[in-house]
């Protein structure tokens, strides 16, 4: 197999890109890699660097690109792809992202917040495209991630799955939409030049599946990067259901369950991160992540679970944290 960066310098010679300047912008949790390339001309695109032989697919990105926009969302369009080699040239929406903008204090973090809600409500109202579904299966599993990675107990997730199945298998009950998944102030880009819903760009949706409306909105507002004040919280939940009629306390249950599976996922691979990947910064977030537990666990819906996680997941004290750090893995 070629070197990686022969396979890349020959995909942007295809696309007229081959004597451009280039600046690494991000990566991420995944194994992504993404950078800045400047044309001739002074405008900007984005390279997406996915390596298939590291899991990544840059098949499911498109489709869902192409969805988005379709709804009149500002997804990046695509300029140009190999899927085989997983690269893409993509549209640069640049680097105002919410998290940034709210912490620079240029726009309050009130109207960013009405702004994610309004979108969700766009998503929400169109048809489904043909993706998975985050089924009661898929759910309960992940939800089961800190018996194996955070504290690992895997004796300890018979009754946990047995328990916890019921209660996806409800939200799945439910009317379903399309959920980005990583719905959050880290992958939104304020675009104050556009207008209306496009105000919002949308980043790193790869992974959309369908499940219950209540996802993305606790994907937003119980971040794990960032403080949400709950005052924010209950404004911006009052504001989706003021927007998208429905039965008020089905969709709070819906929520704190959803609140539940997120977090608990969410706490299991930023410990993963660490151990297996070599991250160890995520294990700093995994505190914020704990409290967002505590929170959905107060929903009478989850007595049982929060009775049960009582006794088996401990608080992620100074020690944990610290044995967790101690563990990570040597990033090659």
């Amino acid at each position: 197999m070629a070197d990686r960066s022969v396979i890349i310098d020959r995909f942007l010679s295809r696309n007229g890109l081959a004597e451009c300047s280039r600046v690494t912008v991000a990566g991420d949790a995944s194994n992504r890699r993404y950078e800045r390339i400047r044309r001739n001309n002074g405008t900007t695109v984005i390279l997406m660097d996915a390596p298939p032989d590291k899991g990544e697919d840059t098949r499911p990105f498109i489709h869902i690109a192409n969805h988005l926009r379709h709804l009149g969302l500002s997804a990046p369009e695509v300029y140009a792809s190999d899927v085989e080699n997983g690269l893409m040239v993509i549209e640069d929406l640049g680097d105002d992202l919410f998290a940034r903008v709210i912490d620079a204090g240029t726009v309050a973090d009130i109207p960013l917040y009405n702004a994610c809600v309004d979108v969700l409500g766009v998503l929400h109202a169109a048809a489904l495209p043909d993706v998975a579904a985050y089924d009661a299966d898929i759910l309960t599993e992940l939800a089961g991630l800190p018996f194996v990675w955070y504290h690992a107990d895997p004796g300890g997730l018979p009754a946990f799955h047995q328990m916890f199945y019921p209660l996806c298998q409800e939200v799945t009950e439910a009317r379903q939409v399309l959920v980005l998944r990583d719905y959050h102030a880290e992958n939104l880009l304020w675009l104050p030049e556009r207008e209306g819903f496009a105000r919002v760009g949308l980043l790193d949706f790869q992974d959309a599946m369908i499940c219950h409306p209540a996802y993305d909105l606790v994907s937003v507002l119980q971040d794990a990067r960032r403080d949400v004040s709950p005052k924010i919280e209950t404004v911006m939940i009052d504001r989706y259901l003021a927007q998208n009629p429905q039965d008020r306390e089905r969709f709070l249950r819906a929520y704190a369950i959803l609140g539940t599976q997120r977090n608990l996922r969410i706490l299991g691979v930023f410990a993963r991160l660490c151990m297996r990947d070599g991250k160890p910064h995520y294990v700093d977030l995994i505190p914020r992540v704990w409290c967002h537990i505590q929170t959905n666990l107060k929903h009478p819906a989850l007595a049982e679970v929060a009775a049960y996680l009582e006794n088996t997941l401990p608080s992620p004290t100074p020690e944990i944290l610290a044995k967790l750090k101690s563990r990570c893995a040597t990033k090659a």
